[in-house]
């Protein structure tokens, strides 16, 4: 099992999470955040310093959530990896609570 980033994170990317990572298994898109679920160890330390409620294990993933445990997996390939913590998005409080925003999302491959 591995944690996994959801959709709230989209136009917040708040990076307490790294921050507590003991792992470094976060990748960082332009105006997202990602698990690598290969390098994640399961330790829980993330989830509740994610000030959006964006991180889920993934055995709790509400169900309209399950594509992203693919996708993380997907952009944990192709994005940086981040370890230390950032200043959110300059939007990101306005974003934070907003529902759908898999269409925002920027940093797709071949975009």
């Amino acid at each position: 099992m591995a944690f996994v980033v959801t959709d709230n994170c989209i136009q917040c990317k708040y990076t307490d999470c790294v921050d507590v990572c003991p792992v470094d298994c976060f990748y960082e898109g332009p105006n997202f955040l990602v698990i690598h679920p290969d390098e994640c160890i399961d330790c829980a330390l993330c989830e509740p310093e994610c000030p959006a409620a964006a991180i889920y294990s993934e055995d709790e993933l509400p169900d309209e959530l399950q594509d992203f445990i693919e996708l993380n997996t997907l952009l944990a390939e192709h994005w940086p990896n981040i370890t230390e913590r950032k200043d959110p998005l300059p939007e990101a409080e306005k974003w934070d609570g907003i529902e759908n925003k898999l269409n925002k999302l920027e940093g797709m491959p071949n975009d």
